[in-house]
């Protein structure tokens, strides 16, 4: 049996019932994303009469109010939002946002005499053969008879007055045309539309679990849903493109006078954060720090006023839900908290974004974070457990798979103890233990693959005690990081080709090490048995050639740092092996013990 119906709705009649909040669709102040052209080939195929795909509409669910009774749910656009967009831009005329929110028109113009729709430019604005703004034909004052009069004498074309009058009542007609309207059943569960919601392709991109909750939360305004939305647009907005800021408050005066916005504007002087997050992240640690919860489908339930013990929906639910989601927002994009965030993830060497593959290590970082400062827990001790948390995540791909899951999971085994560090402990015995640190470590440190996870956390080891790049006298590879150093082979590529190795070989990450490009270009593709025979050297004469180091007992920290093996200065292409597992060895030793301190 089938859980929708189909209807077809005049345009007209469709505007309308948005007008009217019938219809409720998520926050109109989102940018279009459809260039003029496509609004274009949307009315010419109006006008033609030819289909323009569905709109889906959901009806929510019957609510329980405070007194008993029950109010029926709205209905819910979720998806075909740029379409209805677009039909307001071009026949009411309304202005649309722009991906730097600013208002524009989108207007296109019509040929009465071609019957052809194109966006306006200057030949068609100038051209009496063409109205400048098909939006005008569709006022309520619009007068067609005087119209086509004036029309066909500006252009001397007197016997072409029927023809154009026929014209012009097609193309008013427009709004009597039909869109299909899909609407989905208000018994089906919330799983199930989201479901739905999700397999809907829009561009080409596959919508999430989070376009649809931002979608629920934008179109409710009875508990500020709408500001809520705002609130996260405009902040993730603002990390990427801090120039914006202005156009925002001008094109959003009225959103611009809140305290929210007040709260977001620090994200525009903050250059190049290892943080940086979308409207999905920002929702996600939200809910999951707020709400102890991971699905994001469960809050949309939420948001809906479902009581999951009763399966009931109930209006206090509802709003006590929008409450604090609206609450658990304006802390998540609180300045202290997320710069101590930040300030946390770099304690760990954790200096550049490309060393965390897994944006969502940080997002159950973050809110783990707040979590705990919510529990009042001391602030030493947070810094503790989200660091352990965070590395612990990414040596062991927590997230990678199926990370709703594992958020709702971990959040909630966290705070079921009374310390929350227990599960901490309880995860660290079960996932690092002595078999993970001597055999499973070195196994994935055997890799060609540079963007490793184990290679990134060695290299953040490496930045967190200030070790110096290979060679390197004062240069650390913490500047190396953040500065573009280069990663370059301890036995030299051109070596080991010359040696028959294959790529998977010499691109070994036991043989990748932080090096200043001149003595890169100075080692060329000599073996380590010849290079460091001179830097050995140069520690006795003082003359430096390789880097600046020409003291030996410097030189032995700097090969210690970089875990470079005993014996490695005597090395040509038959120890290659052996070095390598040795090498393999006294990184996974740094990083066991990197871990310890942290």
């Amino acid at each position: 049996m089938a859980r929708y119906e189909v209807n077809n709705y005049a345009v007209e009649t469709l505007l309308g019932n948005i007008k009217t909040g019938e219809i409720a669709i998520p926050e109109m102040q989102r940018p279009f994303v459809w260039d003029a052209s496509k609004v274009r080939d949307l009315l010419d195929s109006l006008y033609k009469g030819f289909p323009v795909g569905y709109i889906i509409v959901w009806q929510n669910p019957k609510v329980k109010l405070k007194d008993g009774t029950t109010s029926i749910g709205k209905k819910v656009l979720i998806d075909g939002q740029q379409r209805i967009t677009a039909l307001a831009a071009a026949i009411v005329g309304k202005n649309v946002l722009d991906d730097h929110y600013k208002w524009k028109r989108i207007i296109i113009a019509f040929n009465p005499l071609e019957e052809k729709f194109e966006v306006s430019n200057s030949a068609n604005q100038k051209s009496s053969k063409w109205i400048s703004d098909v939006a005008d034909v569709f006022k309520v004052s619009f007068d067609p008879f005087n119209f086509v009069n004036e029309y066909c004498r500006i252009n001397d074309i007197p016997d072409q007055g029927s023809r154009v009058s026929a014209v012009i009542t097609k193309l008013r007609s427009m709004q009597a045309n039909a869109l299909g309207v899909i609407s989905l059943n208000e018994d089906l569960d919330i799983d199930s539309v989201t479901d739905i919601f999700i397999r809907i392709n829009s561009k080409g991109v596959v919508l999430s679990q989070a376009d649809f909750a931002m979608s629920k939360i934008s179109s409710n305004e009875v508990y500020g849903g709408n500001i809520t939305r705002k609130t996260i647009d405009y902040f993730c907005h603002l990390l990427e493109l801090p120039e914006d800021l202005k156009d925002i408050s001008a094109n959003d005066a009225e959103f611009a006078s809140r305290p929210e916005f007040a709260a977001i504007k620090w994200a525009a002087g903050k250059v190049k954060p290892i943080y940086k997050t979308s409207y999905t992240d920002i929702l996600r640690v939200a809910f999951t720090y707020k709400f102890k919860r991971g699905r994001l489908a469960d809050l949309v339930s939420l948001l809906s006023g479902r009581d999951f013990e009763t399966r009931e929906f109930k209006i206090e639910i509802e709003e006590e839900s929008f409450a604090k989601l609206h609450d658990a927002v304006l802390h998540t994009i609180n300045q202290t908290n997320y710069e101590r965030f930040l300030m946390i993830v770099e304690s760990a060497g954790i200096v550049k974004r490309s060393l965390i593959r897994s944006q969502n290590v940080l997002n159950f970082g973050y809110a783990l974070y707040l979590a705990l400062r919510e529990r009042k827990v001391e602030g030493s001790k947070i810094e503790k457990i989200v660091r352990r948390w965070i590395v612990l995540s990414i040596l062991t791909g927590r997230y990678s798979g199926s990370p709703e899951s594992m958020f709702d999971y971990d959040i909630k085994r966290f705070f079921a103890y009374d310390d929350p560090a227990e599960y901490l402990e309880v995860t660290e015995a079960g996932d690092l233990s002595d078999a993970f640190w001597n055999v499973t470590l070195l196994q994935k440190l055997d890799t060609s693959v540079v963007s490793s996870p184990y290679f990134n956390i060695f290299l953040a080891a490496q930045a967190k005690e200030h070790d110096k790049g290979f060679l390197s006298e004062h240069i650390e590879v913490e500047s190396m990081l953040e500065n573009r150093g280069d990663i370059h082979h301890l036995f030299p590529k051109k070596y080991l080709t010359k040696n028959g190795l294959a790529k998977s070989m010499y691109n070994q990450i036991a043989n990748y090490v932080f090096l200043q490009q001149d003595i890169n270009i100075k080692i060329r593709d000599d073996a380590p048995c010849c290079y460091m025979e001179e830097v050995l050297n140069q520690c006795e004469t003082k003359n430096p050639v390789y880097g600046a180091i020409v003291d030996k007992q410097i030189l032995m920290e700097n090969l210690q740092q970089n875990c470079i093996p005993e014996g490695f200065a005597s090395m040509d292409i038959s120890k290659y092996q052996d070095f390598l597992v040795e090498r393999r060895k006294l990184m996974a030793e740094k990083i066991h013990n990197y871990y310890i301190g942290l």
